[in-house]
């Protein structure tokens, strides 16, 4: 039976609610004002929201009276506006006109507006938290920014040279997106003033969690038809190398693998280009090899778990893990 994300968040279903009206207190102004309808947008177009979702279920699953607060929620909330803002940013960088089958803030306000706003909502949200007095909080939080600035540059820079290896794909990926969710387990557990063993090991489940999450991300991109609201092969138009085919170049002959990249920069404008290269990881099963790894990444997730009590918290966070593996968007 698959996994929702609402068997997932039932046990903070109530929280969830209160996280949403705090947010809009923070990150709202007067309608039909510009940054007024940007922000309105950018809020009702936030996805998921699995990043304040980590943090609220670390948050319960290492407290020890098995609630949490106000400064559980305003970690939840700096880490997922550090997130929204990278997202406008990515899609400025990148030019696509889509997020999640709705037009991307850059596609609807330009791109100039678009870096704007994105560094508006960094601005305030730091400013909110330094405000709010929590400096452990922002402290742990804000070194993931740099990580994730650090992430797109080194991937735009393997992308251009077409040298993704292996360890440069774990790496980028690490500082892009299981960075960030790294930071949302363990800054749970401080905000309850859980124990240094919890915390590690609630950076160790995001960090874990993190990397299935984008490697999954990546293996969507050679699925047809998927519903992530972006198009298929939408990373081979971008020349960017990702696990399934780096599984597949691992495995071919030179001469397969000189074809493969000959094909890659002619992605962007030509479709035939792109059905040889996903024709090549069917053919070696790059997705199915990608999969394995997922599954190494989440085990190691669910064995980091081993610190907290069985609760409805805890479970959660193991059912998150099967979402990862199941989720088609």
């Amino acid at each position: 039976m698959t996994t929702t994300l609402d068997e997932i968040r039932r046990p903070i279903e109530d929280d969830i609610k209160r996280f949403e009206e705090f947010v809009r207190k923070n990150f709202s102004e007067t309608k039909g004002t510009l940054i007024g309808d940007m922000l309105e947008y950018v809020l009702s177009s936030r996805g998921k929201g699995l990043r304040p979702v980590v943090v609220m279920l670390a948050a319960g699953a290492t407290s020890t009276t098995g609630n949490f607060g106000m400064r559980t929620m305003l970690a939840a909330m700096l880490v997922e506006m550090i997130h929204v803002a990278s997202l406008i940013h990515d899609d400025v960088i990148d030019e696509s006109n889509l997020r999640r089958g709705r037009a991307s803030v850059n596609a609807r306000w330009q791109s100039r507006n678009a870096v704007i706003i994105g560094d508006y909502i960094l601005a305030r949200n730091m400013n909110i938290g330094l405000q709010s007095g929590q400096y452990d909080l922002l402290t742990h939080i804000i070194g993931a920014m740099s990580s994730l600035c650090e992430g797109e540059l080194i991937q735009s820079d393997h992308a251009s040279k077409m040298d993704t290896s292996r360890e440069n794909y774990l790496d980028i990926i690490y500082k892009k997106t299981a960075s960030l969710f790294e930071v949302c387990g363990s800054v749970g557990a401080i905000s309850v003033g859980a124990p240094r063993e919890k915390v590690r090991a609630m950076g160790t489940f995001g960090n874990m969690l993190g990397m299935a999450f984008q490697i999954v991300d990546d293996i969507l991109d050679f699925v047809p038809n998927n519903n992530t609201g972006k198009p298929a092969a939408n990373d081979l138009r971008e020349r960017k190398i990702t696990l399934p085919l780096i599984e597949v170049l691992e495995r071919v002959s030179e001469e397969e693998k000189a074809e493969i990249m000959h094909h890659l920069p002619l992605c962007a404008e030509s479709e035939e280009s792109v059905a040889y290269i996903q024709g090549k990881v069917e053919e070696y099963k790059g997705v199915e090899l990608a999969r394995e790894t997922v599954q190494a990444y989440l085990q190691r997730a669910m064995s980091a778990l081993s610190v907290c009590d069985d609760t409805p918290y805890r479970a959660s966070l193991l059912a998150l893990c099967e979402y990862v593996v199941e989720r088609d968007r």
